[in-house]
């Protein structure tokens, strides 16, 4: 079948796959999306993933539409609609695939997998190429754009040239070689004996002690299984995160559901003694940080790596903050199991009587 891309606003004028969005009038929903239309055989942990079930169940109704669509562009959303538009290479190189959808939405992967570096690479090019012909990633609206809009051009741009890079990442190193280089080096320093790892399964939250900030590839890189991550860095310079894995409706393990941050970050501005304070973003947003603020960061600076924006001193000792945060944690998730598939409306119930 000859599918193709449509613009999203495109969407109503002939039956269209929605992918890793959602929208009235699908003919068909590949979407991680909390709530999304998903069919249930097809649901998966990333967006690549459902497209790529689709494509071994031919008969899901709706997947005869030619047209293919998606609201924004990222990395697994884009994966999930080239898959659909060249579904023999797609399947043929299905492992790399969910990993470069992996890595690009949730920022994990098992360096130990033969086909990590691979990925990295086409993760890297991807990247590389949005931001140096296009904007990076939530850049849109700063440009006065809307993203469903804008990223069309992207769309336009990758789709005919991502088969040459997979098939030959090396075409493709002028493009990915600084951000992989960048990132290797990170994991080489979080592998390494100045960095300290604590995990509270219990509250799925990982504490990285490690020098200094890096790539949200090295430092999530490990952390598969785990929705929160504690950095703590040298010079008492902290961040929470509750990662992205909790935003979408993860099909591989249970969860347990978000927690708003802004409770402990008054908290922890009872503590603070620095000129700063701590600020939390809301329980929706895709990777809601706790930090301490200097001026307010746009989307697109919290989206970016943690090496690329401020990250202030504070005046509590790191044990502190850990103590803070696990305790924090174990409190908010006392008598609540984890489960799949939580809405929004679950997941505000069970903090609201937490």
């Amino acid at each position: 079948m000859n599918r193709y891309f449509v613009p999203f606003a495109q969407l109503r004028r002939q039956p269209t796959i929605v992918v890793d969005s959602t929208g009235l009038g699908a003919a068909l929903t590949l979407a991680h999306w909390r709530g999304a239309a998903t069919p249930e055989t097809l649901r998966d942990d990333t967006s690549a993933g459902s497209c790529l079930r689709a494509l071994r169940s031919p008969a899901t109704p709706g997947l005869e539409a030619q047209a293919v669509t998606a609201n924004h562009f990222d990395i697994d959303g884009f994966i999930g609609v080239w898959v659909l538009l060249n579904a023999e290479l797609a399947l043929t190189h299905e492992e790399l695939l969910r990993l470069v959808a992996t890595l690009g939405d949730f920022r994990e992967i098992d360096w130990q997998h033969p086909l990590a570096d691979h990925a990295l690479q086409l993760a890297c090019w991807l990247n590389a190429e949005e931001k140096a012909r296009f904007y990076e990633p939530f850049g849109a609206p700063a440009r006065r754009r809307r993203e469903d809009e804008a990223s069309a051009e992207k769309f336009a741009w990758f789709l005919p040239r991502f088969a040459e890079i997979l098939l030959d990442p090396e075409k493709g190193r002028a493009a990915w070689q600084p951000e992989y280089a960048r990132v290797k080096t990170a994991v080489v320093a979080l592998q390494g004996p100045l960095t300290q790892r604590t995990d509270y399964p219990e509250i799925g939250l990982v504490v990285l002690r490690t020098p200094a900030p890096g790539p949200y590839y090295a430092l999530f890189g490990p952390t598969s299984g785990f929705d929160w991550v504690l950095s703590i860095y040298d010079g008492q310079r902290y961040e929470l995160e509750c990662k992205y894995t909790t935003w979408i409706d993860l099909a591989s393990r249970p969860t347990l559901p978000r927690l708003p941050l802004a409770p402990l970050a008054t908290r922890l501005n009872e503590l603070e003694k620095s000129n700063y304070r701590w600020v939390a973003d809301q329980l929706t947003d895709t990777g809601p940080l706790l930090r301490l603020a200097g001026r307010p960061l746009s989307k697109a600076e919290r989206y970016a790596d943690p090496d690329g924006r401020p990250i202030y001193a504070s005046s509590l000792a790191a044990g502190a903050i850990e103590n803070e945060v696990v305790d924090y944690l174990q409190k908010g998730y006392a008598g609540i199991q984890p489960k799949t598939y939580w809405t929004w409306a679950e997941v505000r119930v069970a903090w609201r009587q937490s």
